[in-house]
């Protein structure tokens, strides 16, 4: 395995960890100054590496069959979670009724079809010079923002919000992201995070939905021409919290780094605890600096437990439709019993 893969699968078991983290955080981001201002710095980042990561990934659109190979990983779970997550709210909640629309995405499977339609996109846009791609999609972004019924539904607000950190990943290389991984840089990353943090904390009236690119304008305040640069300096933040965030990410290969490649299943999944627990009484235990650390490590164990083998040998035929982890799996379960007995 090349030294790149291990970059980014440690990249993205960390990531993934900090989106359960901050899926948790947000039942007491009203409790806690310091909690809203962790919770905005972690969505300043966590998201936009993750989109711009899947955007270096996507440089191989242009191959035979890969639009093909993405429609079946990426829209054939988003219909299948879709309805399996249409019946659980049904239960959890107590709905009077089950209400079915695949165009109006639930909770977190906005990234899906938008992840789809960015490699879509990128049919038209990587003909362009970087710059000129990039900048084209940052006026789209900025201007989409005006359009008040452009929202979640078909997740078109973050599609057209977030593609230019897809565009920029899609444009990186190998070459840029190693001027990352010096001392100096590092060390203007450490504060960088420090002063992000700090300035969320002593503004508390920056409303985190800005981060999440999914309304526009009209619903976050009253839409003017200062809207669209507010939108553009949330954009500066968060690329300069991304490669902050990513001049850490170990390069060498560690006991976490395979389960890096299991991330869609723990995106998928995590879903079901995190609406649990905002709906159960485990929540009330949470209430100090020392539960909070504590709640960092469920992230952790959930995240770690998503992305086992076991775990995904029993996901896999629902969210891939084939079962070669769960043959896999299986068979080095009974040669180990073999071995034990």
């Amino acid at each position: 395995m090349k030294q790149r893969d291990f970059f980014f699968d440690n990249a993205k078991f960390i990531l993934m960890a900090f989106v359960v983290f901050g899926h948790l955080l947000n039942t007491y981001i009203h409790d806690s100054e310091t909690i809203y201002a962790l919770y905005k710095t972690i969505y300043s980042f966590h998201m936009p590496a993750f989109i711009l990561v899947s955007g270096f990934f996507a440089k191989g659109f242009y191959q035979k069959g890969y639009l093909g190979k993405i429609t079946k990983k990426l829209i054939l779970p988003y219909i299948i979670f879709q309805l399996i997550y249409t019946v659980y709210y049904y239960f959890l909640y107590e709905r009077s009724a089950i209400t079915v629309d695949l165009l109006d995405p639930q909770w977190s499977l906005w990234f899906l079809i938008s992840l789809f339609c960015w490699n879509i996109m990128l049919l038209g846009f990587s003909k362009l010079k970087p710059s000129v791609g990039i900048g084209f999609s940052l006026i789209i972004a900025l201007l989409i923002g005006y359009i008040d019924n452009i929202s979640n539904y078909l997740s078109l607000s973050r599609t057209f919000v977030f593609f230019p950190m897809f565009l920029i990943g899609y444009h990186l290389s190998k070459e840029h992201l190693k001027k990352l991984f010096t001392p100096k840089v590092r060390l203007a990353s450490l504060i960088v995070m420090l002063v992000i943090f700090i300035g969320f904390y002593l503004n508390t009236d920056i409303n985190y939905k800005w981060l999440l690119g999914s309304k526009p304008y009209a619903e976050l305040e009253d839409a003017t021409i200062v809207s669209m640069f507010k939108r553009l300096g949330f954009y500066g933040l968060s690329i300069i919290s991304v490669f902050s965030f990513l001049s850490f990410i170990p390069r060498r290969q560690y006991f976490f780094t395979n389960w890096g490649k299991q991330t869609l299943y723990v995106y998928l999944l995590h879903g079901f605890f995190i609406r649990f627990f905002r709906e159960s009484t485990i929540q009330e235990y949470f209430s100090n600096t020392e539960s909070f650390i504590m709640l960092a490590g469920l992230s952790l164990l959930i995240t770690v437990l998503l992305s086992s083998e076991m775990i995904a040998s029993m996901a896999q035929p629902i969210i891939e439709l084939k079962a070669t982890k769960t043959k896999r799996f299986m068979t080095k379960t009974k040669d180990y019993i073999k071995q034990a007995f």
